[in-house]
């Protein structure tokens, strides 16, 4: 038993080598009997004799043993090594100890090996022969104390969850694609992902081992090589398929919109209140834009200012006082002689007229002199300034024919509670909308409820049909805030009722309210229905006491299919005079250019929303509205809309003297306006949006 000596030393030996360097041990996928039986088919004819009435090497403590460890491994450089590459002079245990490392290195690395001792198998033991002590020596291994497992838990528990983490792994080096890694690193070097920088590390880590895995050329390696990292990555980058951040690589691997990317993962780690600080794009998007802008010649167009009286023609003036026309572009002297036509003394009229938006336009302004439109404070968000390129010849981006944008005050291009609402993940685009808001000024932390009470009597609000619930008529509510300090810090909150079409909608009367649920520094409320493209504003600016309502509007609905509205609730606007952008409210303001919004210039159609503007004298924007905005940007530059997101808030709007600033309402939402018109008589009208 000389050779079987040797053959059991050199094992260990070679074992205590092999192990060093090594964090984990691993098995291969192999049957323990058929292992058995290779070690004992493999010796040469006559070099394992029968003993009593078995072979002579046909032992039990050699039998566990190998069934123990015999299939164990070590992964080094993505190569397997055996605790059967040995070098014996021993011929006999040497074809031995080659078959079964052949036998071992041609099955896959299936789990990591543990052990709840560290020796293996029963280095000698004794038995009575002839009367005396007959030593009997097998296989025998000492395991470093890294591979003994002295914890509670099972092995199997143990190895399940190495197993666990080595299957994620793998997964997420198939499944992740180098891009998707390079964009959300930009993303966090950029500070534009939330709680971004804590993935940083694992993320720059998980990138050099996808480079690696990118590099192997077959299967066996790959699964080979996520056997030997898993141990190395350890869970965090291991799992990271499993975790916020997995979702989002995972989501930009497949495709997907950036931004709904990146809002499927902010709404893993911040489900309610996370603000995304700036535009999401990467540094491939800006170059790809910057190509594109180069190829179209939109360079010329980016830098934007103010514009003034001379970026417009008198074509597209609805109404210019004599001061303003001097100064238009292609305008003549034409007022100066219809001035004498005027009387000097105006008839003044006292009652008010009530006029529709066009027909003001149609009837009133091509024969008025002067006019002036009374600012109340609820015209804040009405604000708005023309803006123009500063290089009057670029090339226009936009869908209209000509370079020529518009900003509301906090740079809104339409209703703010609708933008908030589709921010908030409200559905906007619904055929009826009921929408609240609240707690502008960050001093309101009521939890305010919006209702519905159907034609059916059905009862539409927090406690039920809430998204994902929905009514027999399709009504849901999809927005619903309780908190609105922690929930939507920074900005106003707001709830959202609305049905996606009108398929389900039944002939009646629905009825909407607003209940205050808790309050906490109530301060009111405002409130929005919108159907037929037409927007409903109401304002409630007084305190409401807890558990009482606030009745806003019922709208009708016939059975043709046709929408009406009877209000509950007037607007209100506060009495008191503030100054917005230079101009004091509640008071009467001159009114210096009157027109349509540039995308309805030069008599063109249907491309947006119209808006009336009245350029008020001495109006002054004193934000830093965007150039332009998405909305606006012809259809060869859709696939950009990231990039441009930043560039119209990035590119600074130069000043000018003159500026066209002053309030503007969309044709399409309700709103109204109190003017003072001067001609061949003085009225005091009314317009209703």
């Amino acid at each position: 038993m000389d050779g079987f000596m040797e053959f059991k030393k050199a094992l260990q030996e070679h074992f205590n080598e092999m192990q060093k360097g090594a964090e984990k041990l691993f098995e291969v996928a192999v049957d323990k009997d058929e292992l058995w039986n290779t070690y004992l088919n493999s010796f040469p004819a006559g070099t394992n004799p029968m003993f009593r009435d078995r072979t002579e090497h046909d032992c039990s403590c050699c039998r566990y043993f190998i069934k123990n460890i015999g299939a164990t491994v070590v992964i080094k450089d993505n190569k397997i090594h055996t605790i059967w590459e040995l070098n014996l002079s021993n011929e006999t245990y040497q074809t031995v100890s080659n078959a079964l490392d052949a036998f071992v290195k041609a099955h896959a690395v299936s789990d990591i090996y543990v052990s709840k001792f560290n020796k293996i198998g029963t280095d000698h033991n004794f038995e009575e022969i002839n009367g005396k002590a007959h030593r009997w020596d097998h296989f025998f291994l000492e395991l470093p104390n890294k591979f003994v497992n002295a914890s509670d838990r099972s092995n199997e528990e143990i190895k399940g969850q190495f197993r666990d983490t080595r299957n994620v792994f793998k997964r997420s080096l198939d499944e992740i694609t180098m891009d998707a890694v390079d964009t959300v690193l930009e993303l966090v070097n950029s500070n534009t992902l939330y709680k971004g920088e804590e993935w940083k590390g694992a993320l720059t880590e998980f990138k050099k081992y996808k480079k690696e895995y990118d590099n192997l050329a077959s299967a066996e390696d790959k699964a080979l090589y996520t056997w030997e990292k898993s141990i190395t990555a350890g869970m965090a980058i291991g799992r990271i398929r499993n975790h916020s951040i997995g979702t989002l690589l995972i989501n930009i691997s497949e495709d997907m919109d950036l931004d709904l990317a990146v809002k499927k993962y902010e709404q893993i780690v911040a489900p309610a209140n996370y603000k995304r600080p700036k535009a999401i794009f990467t540094k491939k998007m800006l170059e790809d834009a910057k190509k594109t802008i180069g190829e179209l010649g939109y360079m010329d167009s980016l830098q934007r200012r103010f514009a003034t009286l001379n970026d417009i023609s008198v074509n597209n003036v609805l109404f210019s006082n004599k001061n303003a026309a001097r100064k238009m572009a292609g305008s003549m002297d034409i007022f100066d002689e219809m001035e004498k036509d005027v009387v000097v003394n105006p008839k003044k009229f006292s009652k008010v007229e009530e006029i529709s938006a066009q027909d003001f336009v149609d009837k009133v302004l091509p024969t008025a002199r002067e006019i002036e439109v009374f600012v109340e404070n609820k015209h804040e968000k009405n604000f708005v300034s023309l803006i123009a390129p500063v290089n009057p010849d670029a090339k226009t981006m936009f869908k209209w024919n000509n370079g020529l944008s518009w900003a509301y005050s906090g740079n809104i291009t339409d209703s703010d509670m609708k933008q908030n609402v589709k921010a908030a993940g409200g559905n906007v685009d619904g055929v009826l909308r009921f929408s609240i808001m609240w707690n502008e000024g960050q001093n309101d932390n009521s939890d305010l409820d919006a209702h519905c009470i159907e034609p059916d009597g059905t009862h539409i609000y927090f406690g039920s049909f809430r998204k994902p619930s929905m009514t027999k008529m399709g009504g849901q509510l999809d927005v619903d805030i309780t908190q609105p300090m922690s929930q939507m810090p920074g900005k106003a909150s707001v709830e959202n009722i609305t049905w996606g079409s009108m398929s389900r909608m039944k002939p009646g009367v629905y009825k909407f309210f607003v209940n205050q649920y808790s309050a906490r520094s109530s301060k009111g409320f405002k409130a929005e229905i919108e159907f037929n493209g037409e927007i409903y504003s109401f304002e409630y600016n007084k305190p409401l006491r807890t558990d009482s309502n606030v009745d806003v509007a019922e709208v009708t609905l016939d059975a043709n299919g046709n929408f009406s509205i009877k209000e509950k609730l007037a607007g209100n606007s506060s009495i008191s005079s503030r100054n917005i952008w230079n101009v004091a409210t509640n008071q009467f303001v001159p009114v210096s250019v009157i027109s349509y919004s540039p995308n309805y210039f030069d008599a063109q159609e249907g491309i947006g929303h119209r808006h009336l503007f009245f350029f008020l004298k001495d109006c002054i924007n004193n934000e830093n509205p965007n150039g332009y905005y998405n909305e606006f940007l012809k259809n060869d530059l859709e696939k950009h809309k990231r990039v441009f997101e930043a560039l119209g808030a990035k590119c600074h709007v130069a000043d000018t003297d003159d500026q066209l600033s002053g309030i503007g309402f969309s044709m399409t939402k309700r709103a109204d306006l109190v003017v003072k018109v001067k001609g061949a008589t003085e009225r005091i009208m009314k317009i209703k949006f």
